[in-house]
């Protein structure tokens, strides 16, 4: 297809997918300007640095985003504990096993680093305030020279989605804009148009539109090493010219574009900030009554008669104001019969809602009476639990392609350790350990040690434990509790330890015989001299 004829269709393309998104445009506006104002720039053209909460009137719902969006990276993808880790399919026991723990570890540890080295925490922790607030975000995941991998969360207002039949999405149109000194360093001046070439000559910081498309490629040859020949394409285009500028591809789909909620006729996710939004308004509405109430109680309005005054009537501190001299007339406030406490109650209701909505009550640790330190974990086990439901997608749209591709990219890159070759076609596992992971199976835990805590009670009475591979046992406690693997012995190990208890114990066992005879020989000794002649001679014939 010709470089004219692919801008056409990938334009006809963005048109329907930007007229599918136009209900989805002011529901964001909406949501932003509410709970998210530093983002409010979806369909308002916003310039930077303006004040963005003019429609605020309580603060409240902004803390409540911030506060679920920093739980979530605290409990996915924290930086100072590991919250995923890899393993084989299909490799137990013997050499093989404890050489590809030693690998995957080595491999494990080379991705936190680089995940750490990187900008990933920065991006990571907007996306999650994406997700919460608007229900979809997008993070790009490229190549870096000096980082090995650049992590960039794009604005939901840049980014356009398809899915295919599995509900997947595979296709991403992200418009966005660029100075044009920056578009012709990044293309080339033989790539941009004449027109952005001359803008860039005559204003270079002036901003042009480009429209970025990442799709998969129906036909194409794997053999080759070329951008060409990749299994997603990846295509720039000037928006104001229509003229295709670039065109290369990707291994992998480069972007992870999770959603908290979707309904199964939608292609967007949807959030507990949409959830919320309802009382939200209604807490600013009700905000700004209370406020006009408490003004008029602090500056109440003034009855003043009808004559005898000479206007106008100054209300300020010291003020001045002259009648008529004789009359009884006065300046009175107007009662307004204001109830302070309902309104402010009526605001705390919806407080709690939004808090409610945002799992802010069960999140934080509230006062109380002492708890002991199984009851804080239990609690803790069960605020964790409340997000299970997301956990599911989350782990299937972000972290699993968000994995996948960096494992890759660093794998082209050639950081790893030499694979072993009894590991070559072998499908690596994702397990995910992160708090909020181990919770979900917190409740696998308590069973496991309730069944042990019945057997220990039947053993007094038959032999129940005859039923349980202990060794299976540890291994999978290990797993639930997420023990890392460095930590623990591996079979050959415990093997080894094994036969050395074992051979302790012969040894010792042969001591204590050996002790035994030696006593025996000592008590009997005393009686052969006390025995007769004849019975001597009889005992030695």
């Amino acid at each position: 297809m010709a470089q004219t004829d692919l801008s056409k269709e990938l334009l006809k393309r963005f048109g329907k997918l930007k007229s599918q998104r136009q209900n989805w445009e002011s529901h964001w506006q909406e949501v932003a300007d509410y709970m998210m104002p530093r983002k409010a720039d979806v369909t308002k053209t916003r310039s930077q640095g303006d004040k963005r909460t003019e429609v605020i009137f309580d603060s409240s719902p902004l803390h409540a985003v911030e506060l679920l969006s920093a739980s979530l990276h605290g409990m996915l993808t924290n930086p100072s504990t590991p919250w995923f880790s890899l393993k084989f399919k299909n490799i137990e026991g013997g050499e093989d096993e404890d050489a590809a723990n030693e690998w995957l570890e080595d491999t494990t540890e080379k991705m936190y680093e680089i995940f750490n080295r990187s900008n990933f925490q920065q991006e990571i922790f907007e996306l999650y305030h994406d997700l919460i607030t608007f229900g979809t975000a997008a993070m790009f995941i490229e190549e870096d020279a000096e980082d090995v991998v650049r992590f960039s969360t794009r604005h939901i207002g840049e980014i356009y989605i398809s899915e295919n039949n599995k509900g997947k999405i595979d296709t991403i149109f992200r418009k966005f804009k660029i100075s044009a000194r920056s578009a012709v360093t990044q293309f080339g001046a033989n790539n941009v148009s004449s027109k952005l070439l001359a803008i860039a000559n005559k204003n270079p910081f002036e901003e042009v539109e480009l429209l970025h498309v990442v799709y998969p490629r129906d036909t194409f040859d794997p053999k080759k090493k070329d951008a060409k020949n990749m299994e997603f394409a990846s295509v720039y285009i000037e928006i104001d010219s229509k003229e295709q500028i670039s065109e290369s591809g990707f291994n992998e789909f480069p972007y992870v574009v999770p959603r908290y909620l979707k309904a199964s006729f939608e292609i967007y996710g949807r959030s507990p900030a949409m959830t919320a939004l309802p009382d939200v308004k209604m807490l600013n509405e009700m905000c700004k009554t209370t406020i006009k109430a408490a003004q008029k109680q602090v500056d109440p309005p003034l009855l003043v008669p009808d004559d005898g005054f000479i206007l106008p009537v100054k209300t300020m501190p010291s003020g001045l104001n002259f009648y008529r001299s004789g009359t009884r007339d006065r300046i009175e406030p107007l009662n307004i019969g204001a109830n302070n406490p309902l309104g402010l109650n009526m605001e705390e209701q919806r407080r709690n809602a939004i808090r409610d909505t945002f799992y802010v009550n069960q999140l934080m640790m509230q006062n109380g009476p002492a708890m002991t330190a199984t009851e804080v974990v239990q609690r803790n086990e069960e605020k964790m639990r409340l997000l299970g439901p997301v956990l599911g997608r989350l782990q299937s749209e972000l972290l699993k392609p968000l994995i996948d591709r960096t494992f890759a990219i660093i794998l082209r890159k050639k950081l790893f350790r030499p694979v072993p070759d009894f590991l070559n076609g072998k499908d690596i596992q994702i397990e995910y350990v992160s708090p909020l992971a181990k919770a979900q199976r917190s409740s696998e835990l308590q069973s496991i040690m309730r069944a042990i805590e019945i057997f220990g009670s039947l053993s007094q009475v038959a032999p129940v434990f005859d039923f349980v591979n202990i060794d299976n046992l540890v291994m999978h406690l290990a797993d639930i509790v997420g023990v890392p693997a460095k930590v623990l012995n591996s079979k050959a190990e415990v093997n080894a330890i094994r036969q050395q208890k074992q051979q302790q114990a012969m040894q010792q066992q042969q001591l204590a015989q050996m002790q035994q005879i030696a006593q025996a020989g000592g008590q009997i000794a005393p009686l052969a001299k006390a025995l007769p002649e004849e019975a001597k001679a009889l005992v030695n014939s």
